[in-house]
């Protein structure tokens, strides 16, 4: 059976600042490809993307699925 090519997306906004947040936050933030307030992407829905969204929850907001 051939697995279903079109994957699944979550698009992510960024509504807090990153300064005074600890490093590993600044780092979750970059590897989401945010960088400042207002800035939004799109990536792949996956475990490993959730699980960096929960530990930045507190700066982040998820806009579309």
């Amino acid at each position: 059976m051939a697995k279903d090519t079109k994957k699944k997306t979550v698009t992510v906004e960024q509504y807090g600042s990153a300064i005074r947040r600890p490093a590993i936050q600044r780092q979750i933030l970059t590897g989401l490809g945010l960088a400042r307030i207002g800035n939004k992407a799109t990536l792949v829905d996956t475990p490993e993307t959730r699980g960096m969204i929960a530990k930045v929850a507190h700066m982040v907001r998820v806009v579309g699925e």
